[in-house]
């Protein structure tokens, strides 16, 4: 951490986008791949062995998968998408929320310390997923030209006003989403994790490199800030997971529905 602080004349230098610019270990493979395949074997991994056994008194691994299931089938999928249509996406849902939440908390595990979504390359895909299933699901309802009138033409409102309105829908509804999806994301795990390194490594340059008596105090206190930062960002990511999952029902649930 030191040399990330230090510069060559010895000051302080802040951190700055560089350091989501690891290079890679081999053949290209950089530690964010590296822990987007991780991430996809820890979930994989966790609902195989908590269903491996199912039984009727289930033990920790089962109520605790059983619990992780239930909460995106029932809190996500069937509140929002509906109790007729939602059991066929829960799969996705429940993949999608766990596969974000886990690259998500990667941001503050010891030695790994890298929220994977903080690169955009990685979460356009997951938009585009969403936003290719919410789309097919309601081409698929509604028949194409119908989808886009439902997307496009809001019901109760005057033809002169539709030349106006049906370009603002279309960008709105079908353009947009994946692009506004994709950026909460990635901007919430940039920014917090560039905020927990600042606090970390401005705290040690002024407790332990500073010449300043003053600033020894002060760096106490970024480090002790640093920690509650810590737990706000486990928070975020938290957050963040269910808001992706949670759009992304909603999407689902705009495009099954008879109305606009």
């Amino acid at each position: 951490m030191s040399a990330m602080i230090l510069a060559a004349d010895g000051g302080f230098t802040p951190p700055g986008p560089s350091v989501f610019d690891l290079p890679p270990y081999v053949a290209g493979i950089t530690k964010p791949m590296t822990l987007l395949v991780l991430a996809a074997v820890v979930v994989g991994v966790f609902f195989v062995m908590s269903a491996r056994r199912a039984a009727m008194v289930p033990g920790r691994l089962q109520y605790g998968g059983e619990m992780a299931y239930g909460f995106v089938r029932n809190s996500i999928a069937r509140d929002v998408i509906g109790s007729h249509d939602f059991m066929r996406f829960v799969p996705y849902l429940v993949t999608l929320f766990f596969f974000i939440l886990v690259n998500n908390v990667f941001g503050i595990v010891p030695f790994l310390q890298f929220p994977t979504l903080a690169h955009i390359g990685f979460v356009y895909p997951l938009a585009l997923i969403s936003w290719v299933v919410y789309n097919a699901v309601g081409i698929g309802r509604k028949g194409f030209l119908g989808y886009l009138k439902h997307q496009t033409v809001p019901a109760g409102v005057a033809p002169a006003m539709l030349v106006l309105l049906v370009p603002l829908e279309f960008i709105s509804n079908i353009v947009v989403r994946p692009i506004t999806l994709s950026l909460r994301l990635f901007a919430n795990m940039f920014a917090g994790h560039l905020v927990l390194i600042l606090f970390a490594v401005g705290g040690e340059y002024l407790l332990l490199h500073s010449d300043v008596l003053f600033f020894k105090p002060v760096g106490v206190v970024s480090l002790l800030l640093d920690i509650v930062l810590f737990f706000l960002e486990l928070l975020v990511q938290v957050l963040q997971a269910y808001i992706f999952t949670l759009l992304t029902a909603n999407y689902i649930s705009g495009a099954l529905a008879e109305e606009h």
